[in-house]
């Protein structure tokens, strides 16, 4: 089992940033896959970044050149750096961490961008 705790939600202006947190925790994988989604009310949930343990990040288009996927493996720690923000990015943030075919969800954390 892994146990996952996202952290660093809040409320924002529009154009203000946030860094979100996603510690993990129990039976880590050296070599594991951590993602960031987001769901907002009523929509499906979208992959928002992807950071493999060796590199390779993906991000949506939508936030493209605005957020930043990073992690810190001593940790077991994944951040999502978050600038520009926009109203469109308000939704329930959760951290993904899958490793073959193991998969675990964080409790999720709110973001909610003001215009």
């Amino acid at each position: 089992q892994v146990q996952l705790v996202e952290s660093g939600g809040g409320l924002v202006q529009a154009g203000g940033s946030l860094r979100l947190s996603c510690a993990a925790s129990g039976n880590i994988n050296r070599m594991n896959v951590m993602t960031w989604y987001r769901q907002a009310p009523g929509k499906q949930r979208d992959l928002v970044a992807t950071l493999p343990t060796g590199g390779g990040t993906i991000y949506s288009d939508s936030v493209k050149g605005r957020f930043t996927v990073s992690r810190d493996n001593v940790k077991s720690t994944v951040y999502l750096q978050m600038n520009s923000l926009k109203p469109e990015d308000t939704a329930v943030y959760y951290c993904n961490y899958r490793s073959g075919l193991q998969s675990f969800w964080g409790q999720g954390t709110q973001v909610t961008v003001s215009s």
